[in-house]
């Protein structure tokens, strides 16, 4: 049931932005950064970062308010392989307020069937977002 759960909408703009993210041929890192609007219960591109470090998207978040993001990034491997993940990541923080919090969780399961994403992350304190972390994760796949 509650993968039919849909709370908000994503705006159309972001699906073709979405799509051409996760289909993107440059070899740098990217993310997208996405946002909710309340008022139209529309999830909406906040920010986009091409060429970009964790560092500069944990930079781009808000400390105190939940986003999702996409972020596409050059990952070599120990024998040699070069691979670029496509990971979704929902940032909640720990002191956001319940209702934005409950609007954000009610709504990422849609957005990551959208997407089609297999490597999704929940992130609790964005200053947490390194490489580091990322490559933590992306190890239990």
């Amino acid at each position: 049931m509650a993968e039919n759960l849909k709370i908000c909408e994503i705006d159309p703009d972001l699906k073709k932005k979405l799509k051409d993210f996760r289909f993107r041929k440059e070899k740098n890192n990217a993310a997208l950064i996405m946002k909710i609007s309340k008022e139209a219960r529309l999830i909406e591109c906040e920010e986009e970062l091409a060429d970009c470090q964790p560092e500069d998207v944990r930079d781009a978040l808000p400390e105190r308010n939940p986003r999702f993001f996409c972020y596409s990034f050059r990952r070599e491997h120990a024998d040699g392989r070069v691979s670029y993940p496509l990971c979704f990541v929902f940032s909640s923080p720990l002191d956001c307020k319940p209702e934005l919090n409950m609007l954000y969780a009610g709504s990422k399961t849609a957005l990551i069937n959208e997407l089609h994403l297999t490597k999704t992350f929940e992130l609790r304190e964005v200053h947490d977002f390194t490489q580091e972390w990322l490559l933590e994760q992306l190890s239990r796949y």
